[in-house]
């Protein structure tokens, strides 16, 4: 049995009314990333989605990072919790966040893999977004320095007082803020991997039908149910 999951890097452009827009670049990232998590109920918007990663030592080693695979969708989330991360290019993949379990669609592998949401959802670029809103429970919020034209957020993710680190798959997390939206995300881990996300298109507090998080594999799926 083949399992394929998302992969990605992000790049940025957002829409926002003009003067609300004006008013809120004056704002820190922090504030800025503050308030859309407050206000932000749903949304729905596009991504391109980007991953790259580190010369090998027996490549050229002035080039910077490479991109190693990219790819674009749309995104619709409702919080607390719940989100859709649908891919449709350069192949069409589903990830959908019901508050409960994660379900991923391959349409290619005519698969859906059901699972727990628990931390696999909590590490997903999505959820850090998109996720239940107590976002400071889970990260320290600082300032970082202004670039690419935004104002962006670093977030250190907490350590847990029973283990004392956190089981996050990245060891570095920036949000690029402007007009009061995310337009850029980007992720690193360990091992030199980075993500960059951007967000277009975002519409804010749009009303959602309850299906919008359900979903039924077709007949003859292949479906796995992991614990």
């Amino acid at each position: 049995m083949t399992i394929r999951f998302l992969s990605g890097a992000f790049c940025a452009a957002l829409l926002a009314l003009p003067n609300a827009s004006f008013a809120q670049d004056a704002q820190s990232g922090v504030e800025q990333l503050r308030q859309f998590v407050r206000i932000s109920k749903t949304a729905e918007g596009e991504f391109v989605q980007q991953q790259l990663r580190a010369p090998k030592p027996n490549e050229p080693q002035d080039k910077g990072l490479k991109v190693i695979r990219k790819t674009e969708g749309r995104f619709i989330f409702q919080r607390p919790g719940r989100f859709v991360w649908d891919t449709t290019k350069p192949f069409e993949q589903r990830l959908i966040a019901d508050g409960k379990q994660l379900i991923m669609w391959d349409k290619d592998l005519n698969q859906a893999t059901f699972r727990p949401a628990g931390q696999v959802l909590a590490s997903t670029p999505a959820a850090i977004l998109f996720g239940e809103g107590a976002l400071e429970q889970h990260f320290d919020l600082e300032e970082g320095a202004e670039r690419s034209g935004l104002r962006w957020a670093n977030l250190r993710p907490k350590a847990k007082p029973s283990a004392g680190s956190n089981d996050l798959p990245y060891t570095s997390i920036a949000i690029g803020m402007s007009g009061g939206l995310p337009r850029a995300l980007e992720l690193m881990d360990g091992l030199g991997s980075v993500v960059q996300l951007s967000l277009m298109q975002i519409q804010l507090n749009i009303p959602l039908p309850a299906s919008t998080f359900t979903f039924t594999p077709p007949a003859g799926a292949e479906v796995l149910r992991l614990k």
